[in-house]
């Protein structure tokens, strides 16, 4: 049987990350859930009540959308973050034309981000034109833009 977590977890962890966004660790914007819930070994309901602590004390900001983020850090969404860096790679010949994107699963693992944030970045790069879906196989750089 596991062994309980001492009463007061989620504010050794949300002292941890404040200490982090104070080295400037997190100047891009905060983890996801998911990942500081893996990285401490608690539940999502003890990370939301360190982040909602962190809120609180106005160490970090929610944005609709968007996600948590330093108060002075990084002005652009993630998702935007994965687009712009997604774009530059197919104007720059990384992704040529024809060539397949990883998935969402591997771009979020690269990224650091949940899957949600990848689909939103990929849609938009669809819907510029710049990426195609083949149902059931994946996405594709389309025709030079």
């Amino acid at each position: 049987m596991p062994q309980a977590s001492p009463r007061g977890t989620y504010l050794q962890i949300s002292e941890s990350l404040r200490a982090r966004i104070a080295e400037g660790r997190y100047a891009d914007g905060m983890p996801s859930e998911a990942e500081i819930g893996r990285e401490f070994g608690v539940a999502r309901t003890t990370v939301r009540r360190a982040l909602r602590a962190l809120e609180e004390s106005g160490d970090v900001s929610t944005v609709a959308g968007v996600g948590r983020s330093v108060p002075g850090g990084a002005a652009q969404a993630p998702y935007e973050r994965i687009m712009a860096d997604l774009l530059n790679q197919i104007r720059s010949g990384a992704l040529p034309d024809g060539a397949r994107l990883p998935s969402e699963a591997k771009l979020a693992e690269t990224y650091g981000v949940a899957r949600g944030t990848v689909r939103r970045a990929v849609r938009e790069l669809e819907t510029a034109g710049h990426v195609r879906a083949q149902h059931g196989v994946g996405r594709f750089v389309s025709a030079a833009t």
